[in-house]
């Protein structure tokens, strides 16, 4: 007779290789057939609402491992709040304005960009961005992120764009925005203004040079002999030179050096010193800059008046304590200058040429212009000394080019005017992490207007008409009249039809006693129509509300859409858009550098999702501390494949061993539990307890952590290794098999919940080969509930006490193998030596030899009287020998009582006995 045709070995379709990137499209189907996303908001649409706000991605090109780690992060939260009591719905998104979509069509000569009108152009900005928007679309599906991905939110629609333009109107009524001309990051490369979030740093080699400015009128405080130095790394501001800033409070010095005299910050002269070379040099005068407030010195290239300033933003960092002030570019500069009525000078035209205002040098680049001009300055006798240096300098975030400091007339949002309120809403937020308030708050303190103009073509246009004297119309009738053309007919009519088309039936201002008017032409920062998302989408959405419960974002975004979404909700509505922030760092390769083409370092989110599966990125993501920098590799996500198998062999095996397991008959009720299988429910709790807490605090990598710990620690080495022979060996309805089963059962039903946010695919593929569950996904269902047990304390405490033993055995059993003393632990027999308390509690628990997995266990003694050869630990000693008798071919136990059955020779009497019965049944 085959026995092991006897054996309740486990039976399941349940496959042991998850094959994800073939099956997960598969079950992606499946949802789609459910309508997955529309059953879970009706499933809970009765519930407290929770929404997490999508931060538009910008739509061009494939998603990388940033998107990816968003995304998924997002997918997380709104998956466990959706089985955790909320009514969660997620909307995706899309950022669809700005240069990079120009640039994608106009590069290499495929749109004739200079041979189609605005209109014609910004339609194919349209239809680029809409494929756009499907490519991605498609792939962050296939990431398996849940959501209401046919109906998004995008910055292109039309009931969006006049959301938008409400809150310009909004704004304007206030009186927070306005038109002026003042030096703002301007990008030669992209021929435009640029915010703050536009702006990025890399280092840039950059001349160096002291300048020296000979005074002309000393204002009875210096004699008119002698020269102020200045420094500056950029030459080719020195044509807008028309002042010099030394800071109040400090003192400066006039030094005699080779019989000329030089006007400097005392606490520089030792620097300045050893930089110049000067062996000797005397002090002959010293006084506060206050006192040096309006002396004028001269020019060194064009002989105009250059007035000395008093400024609070001169330093003793660098330089000579004495500032070149160029009013048309610099923010400092011409903060300052306004106070002393300097002009605006900015002889730098739109594409970074230097203008007829500098003489001399009119039609260079404005970096090609550092040369001549310091040449200019030496052939002059005024350039002291030229050196080159590299440093951290602004680049433009798109075109990877230095941006300038150039004054123009742009359209600004007044930050100043509600600062206090902005700062005020930071402080009504939660910050995770914590250090993410402190950050924006000090952005926002020291923040000045925000230039929210564009000079391009593919964005919402700036709705502002002008009068026939050039001021700036922006009326409640203007702004609601745009608002209606733009929800009906789309922002493209601001470029197709006439002016007086687009301004309300009737209009008239007395600006424009003729009736004609013009409109503005440029578009809006495209910060600001992703910041408008709170009102375009937030409160546009009858499913969502203001503020948003999360915003979840990069930590870039500080500068970014954290940012400006929060300009226009406090501007709007004087609260913020969200009640919590939460950031995630930047995605590196296995070493921690940046991902670059160049490097070859890029780890590509449909690559790994073909070759591994979208699981296994989704259970990378739960496995890093991703509030900070987080690395990704080949290497890092095979290792994150083998704790994935570890999960799935964990379900396979529960699955196999429920195959003949009807919970509504076989389930065993909690008190006729043996102690060791409510021990598990114990720890299952446990497991239950800290996941949901770590869920609720996005803790992603302790949720991982505990479950995995659980799946191969207390499953895989202790429970299910020691159900084994109970499970295959006992007959079908034994007691202690259906305890083991209902064990078991609650911890698939458990697991699968637990891990369902994370391992969506695979969570719902379990679901599917669980005996009598009702729900057609797992997503139907609540996370689990903390279940009350009796005496849990003592009970614990007891079996966390006998753990710990078993974990002494365990090491004994490795000892004896390794010398050769054993092979399989089922070969062996202990003996063990143990004293007071470990002596009780030992001989309270039934079947030690099913839990230490040997064959047979003696308790024969105190500790003190174990032999010399026992393996000794603190709580007991082990002697560890090969078992008496033969191996039972059933049970693989070695027992003297193999061959005491004529009828079963070649089984223990226990087998033989089960067989027996069993086949008597049968």
């Amino acid at each position: 007779m085959e026995y092991k045709e006897t054996l309740l070995m486990p039976k399941t379709a349940f496959p042991m290789r998850g094959n994800l990137p073939n099956r997960e499209p598969e079950r992606q189907s499946i949802w789609n057939e459910q309508n997955i996303y529309e059953k879970v908001q009706e499933r809970t649409k009765d519930r407290p609402l929770f929404v997490l706000h999508d931060g538009p991605p910008y739509a061009n090109g494939d998603i990388h491992m940033g998107h990816a780690l968003n995304k998924i992060l997002k997918d997380f939260i709104v998956r466990y709040k959706s089985m955790s009591g909320f009514h969660a719905p997620y909307v995706p998104g899309w950022d669809t304005h700005g240069l990079p979509i120009e640039t994608a069509l106009t590069k290499n000569g495929k749109v004739k960009r200079k041979e189609m009108s605005v209109a014609q152009f910004r339609k194919l900005c349209e239809e680029y961005a809409l494929k756009q928007i499907a490519r991605q679309r498609e792939q962050f599906m296939r990431l398996g992120v849940r959501g209401d991905w046919w109906n998004p939110y995008i910055t292109l629609d039309k009931g969006y764009e006049a959301q938008q333009i409400k809150v310009f109107g909004d704004m304007a009524k206030k009186g927070y925005i306005y038109k002026g001309k003042k030096p703002v990051y301007w990008s030669p490369s992209s021929e435009s203004a640029l915010a703050e979030a536009e702006i990025e740093y890399h280092d840039k080699r950059s001349p160096s040079i002291y300048v020296a400015f000979s005074v002309k009128e000393g204002k009875d405080v210096l004699a008119g002999d002698e020269k102020i130095i200045i420094w500056t790394t950029t030459p080719w501001t020195i044509p807008a030179n028309l002042g010099i800033a030394v800071h109040p409070d400090l003192t400066y010095v006039v030094v005699l050096v080779n019989q000329q005299k030089y006007v400097v910050a005392e606490g520089l002269l030792e620097t300045l010193a050893n930089e110049f070379e000067w062996e000797q040099y005397e002090v002959i005068k010293t006084m506060k800059g206050s006192q040096l407030e309006n002396v004028v010195a001269e020019h060194p290239i064009y002989k105009r008046d250059s007035l000395v300033i008093c400024g609070e933003h001169v330093t003793l960092d660098a330089g000579t304590g004495c500032v070149h002030t160029a009013p048309g570019h610099g923010e400092e500069d011409y903060i300052v200058g306004q106070k002393y009525g300097l002009d605006i000078l900015c002889p730098v035209d739109d594409k970074g040429y230097m203008t007829d205002e500098a003489p001399g040098f009119e039609g260079l680049f404005y970096d090609e212009a550092n040369k001549p001009i310091t040449q200019k300055l030496d052939e002059l006798g005024a350039l002291m000394k030229l050196t080159f240096i590299t440093h951290s300098y602004a680049h433009d975030w798109r075109t990877k080019k230095p941006v300038i400091y150039r004054a123009t007339a742009q359209w600004f949002a007044s930050i100043e005017q509600f600062r206090d309120q902005l700062l005020k809403a930071i402080e009504d937020v939660e910050w995770i992490p914590k250090w993410g308030e402190t950050r924006l708050f000090n952005m926002v303190r020291d923040r000045g207007d925000w230039c929210i103009s564009r000079q391009r073509a593919w964005g919402v246009p700036i709705p502002v008409f002008y009068g026939e004297d050039g001021e700036p119309i922006i009326t409640d009738e203007t702004i609601d009249h745009i608002v209606n053309l733009f929800r009906e007919h789309g922002s493209n009519v601001w470029f197709e039809w006439d002016t007086e088309q687009l301004l309300p039936d009737g209009f008239t201002s007395s600006h424009s006693p003729n009736g004609t008017f013009t409109r503005e032409m440029d578009i809006m920062d495209v910060w600001f129509d992703s910041g408008s998302s709170h009102q375009a989408v937030l409160e546009e959405r009858k499913e969502l509300d203001r503020p948003a419960d999360l915003y979840l974002e990069g930590s870039d975004q500080y500068r970014g859409w954290f940012n400006s979404s929060l300009s226009t909700a406090v501007a709007v509505t004087g609260k913020a858009p969200y009640k919590g922030v939460l950031s995630h760092g930047f995605t590196l390769d296995g070493e921690g550098r940046k991902m670059s083409k160049s490097i070859g370092n890029v780890v590509i989110p449909n690559d790994v999702m073909k070759q591994l599966g979208a699981d296994i990125l989704r259970l990378w993501v739960a496995s890093v501390d991703y509030q900070a920098d987080v690395r990704v590799s080949d290497k890092i996500l095979k290792q994150v494949s083998e704790s994935y198998r570890k999960i799935r062999n964990t379900f396979r095996f529960l699955l196999g061993n429920l195959h003949d397991f009807n919970p509504n008959e076989h389930r065993v009720e909690t008190e006729k539990l043996k102690e060791v299988d409510l021990f598990m429910l114990v720890k299952l709790n446990n497991v239950i307890k800290k996941v949901t807490e770590s869920y609720e605090h996005y803790q992603f990598s302790t949720v991982y952590h505990t479950i995995h710990n659980f799946c191969t620690i207390e499953l895989s080495s202790f429970y299910m290794d020691m159900a084994k022979d109970t499970l295959y060996i006992e007959h079908a309805n034994h007691p202690s098999r259906r305890a083991i089963q209902t064990v078991m059962y609650e911890v698939l039903i458990t697991l699968t919940k637990l891990v369902s946010p994370i391992l969506s695919h695979t969570a719902d593929e379990v679901w599917e080969h669980i005996p009598s569950v009702e729900e057609e996904s797992v997503q139907l269902t609540d996370m689990p509930q903390v279940q009350a047990f009796h005496e849990v304390e003592e009970l614990e405490k007891k079996w966390n006490q006998f753990m710990a033993i078993r974990d002494e055995v365990l090491k004994a059993l490795e000892q004896a193998r390794n010398e050769k003393k054993i092979g399989k632990s089922l070969t062996a027999a202990i003996t063990l030596y143990v004293s007071g308390s470990v002596s009780e509690l030992l001989r309270s628990i039934e079947n030690l030899d099913k839990l230490f997995i040997v064959s047979n266990v003696t308790i024969a003694g105190e500790l003190n009287e174990a032999p010399s050869t026992a393996t000794t630990f603190e709580q007991l000693a082990i002697s560890v020998e090969q078992a008496e008798g033969e191996t039972c071919e059933r049970c693989w136990v070695v027992s003297t009582t193999v061959g005491a059955s004529a009828e079963h020779p070649t089984l223990c009497s226990s087998c033989a006995e089960t067989v027996k019965t069993y086949y008597t049944k049968e």
